[in-house]
């Protein structure tokens, strides 16, 4: 009887380790019933550490939920997690399950989005599409400008960019950085400010999402130059570019009858969800495919879903999943592949304080410059400042690729990761101070939902 409880116990201390080989003369490693255990329990620490991160930050810090489900990644990974209890964190997150965790953050954020698309307001657009545009248009200029000034000094430090970088090719990577807005983050904090109905709200998530296509196309042409070839930009830009003009012109007509099927039947049966979802899934892949990003697809195919009772099921059927249970997941993964001791000297802590600077100046206040110039007032320009200086974990997206495709090094990676941590925390009560209070106070916006989940 010890003999069975002891084995049985042993079994139990086992269960994180691989059991493969998977198949007969296989290399030993995990067996997809592995991947299974792993999935779930990383899928319930995820959810778990997001919720009370997410709930410390609201009640000590007023955070929104999405900053706190950004710290969380980096709590998990090996910058806390694995800096105390390092063997356990390499046994909940082994390197061999990280693909199936990123293939779940990608379906997260995209369904978000696609969420988000559907509840865009093009009225504000039109009606603000002068400001829009102008706030775009500076938030991508003055970042490449703010990039070709720090660059040169930057490459004079050993170990920040690959040895042999062009300098066009390192301002192109540092600019395409600097002006990333934290599109899914941005969309969060508008959506939890009580700002998803707003002119400012459309107005800022607008902008930034035209600064995000336009980073990840420099990108695109940054990575043709390490081996891709120009293939890759030419797919990258003009493929996205043909889908969001087809899902633009055509989407409308080919998806109304779903619209008025819904209407017809008084709910949304399982049917039109599966044509919805296929639709969502073909949108992402096509986006994901030439080289933009998941996201876009699923955000601009929710953009010309016909409105009325589909959205409003979508709402109910879809949304609470995506946000509760998938979300989580893309907040997390890039904090897993976070070090945040990797700046390790005052002349390196100078620089990446330096680098920061640059960065809000070259968002928060070339925006805000924009803003007022098309005639915002004060209050209102700072605040659409405020929001689109938010980095976030597109931000750490964008240099991890940079960093696996040798373009940067470890030490600039974790200056950067730096930089989209300050300017994700400092977005939301930075609004609050210079917008939202007034605003709230004058009647001009709704309460700030502290509580909400998305």
């Amino acid at each position: 009887m010890s003999d069975l409880i002891a084995r049985t116990i042993a079994t139990a201390a086992d269960i994180l380790s691989a059991h493969g080989p998977a198949a007969a003369g296989a290399p030993h490693g995990f067996t997809p019933g592995d991947f299974s255990v792993h999935f779930f329990l990383q899928l319930a620490v995820i959810v778990l550490t997001c919720r009370v991160v997410g709930w410390l930050g609201q009640k000590l810090l007023r955070q929104p939920q999405v900053v706190g489900e950004m710290i969380a990644g980096v709590v998990l990974g090996p910058s806390l997690l694995g800096l105390l209890f390092p063997g356990f964190q390499a046994a909940l997150f082994p390197k061999e399950t990280k693909n199936v965790l990123y293939v779940g953050a990608q379906l997260g954020v995209g369904l978000y989005m696609f969420m988000v698309g559907a509840t865009f307001d093009a009225g504000h657009f039109k009606a603000k599409a002068k400001s829009a545009m102008s706030v775009s248009f500076a938030g991508i200029v003055a970042p490449f400008l703010i990039a070709t000034l720090i660059t040169p000094f930057l490459l004079k430090v050993p170990g920040l960019f690959a040895v042999g970088i062009s300098r066009a090719n390192a301002t192109l990577f540092m600019g395409a950085c600097i002006a990333l807005t934290a599109f899914p983050m941005l969309a969060r904090i508008i959506n939890e400010r009580g700002l998803a109905k707003t002119s400012l709200g459309t107005l800022s998530l607008t902008a930034g999402a035209f600064d995000d296509a336009v980073s990840w196309c420099v990108l695109a042409l940054v990575l043709a130059t390490f081996g891709g070839g120009p293939g890759v930009a030419v797919l990258a830009i003009g493929g996205g570019l043909a889908w969001a003009a087809f899902v633009t012109l055509l989407g409308p007509r080919i998806l109304a009858p779903l619209g008025r099927m819904v209407e017809r039947e008084g709910h949304m049966t399982s049917h039109v969800l599966a044509l919805v979802i296929l639709a969502f899934c073909v949108s992402a892949f096509l986006m994901d495919a030439v080289g933009i990003h998941a996201i876009f697809g699923g955000f601009i195919l929710g953009v010309v879903m016909p409105r009325g009772l589909l959205v409003e099921e979508l709402k109910k059927k879809v949304e609470p999943i995506a946000v509760v249970l998938l979300l989580p997941m893309f907040f997390t993964y890039s904090g897993l592949n976070t070090r945040m001791d990797m700046v390790n000297s005052p002349q390196l802590l100078l620089i990446a304080l330096g680098v920061l600077a640059a960065s809000v100046l070259a968002k928060w206040g070339a925006c805000y410059v924009a803003a007022r110039l098309t005639g915002e007032n004060h209050s209102t320009a700072m605040g659409i400042g405020a929001l689109m200086n938010s980095r976030g974990l597109m931000e750490l997206i964008i240099i991890n690729i940079g960093l696996q495709k040798g373009v940067i090094g470890l030490t600039l990676f974790s200056m950067l990761v730096l930089m989209a941590i300050v300017t994700t925390v400092m977005a939301s009560p930075l609004f609050e101070v210079v917008y939202g209070r007034k605003a709230r106070a004058a009647g001009e916006l709704g309460a700030a939902a502290e509580g909400a989940t998305a």
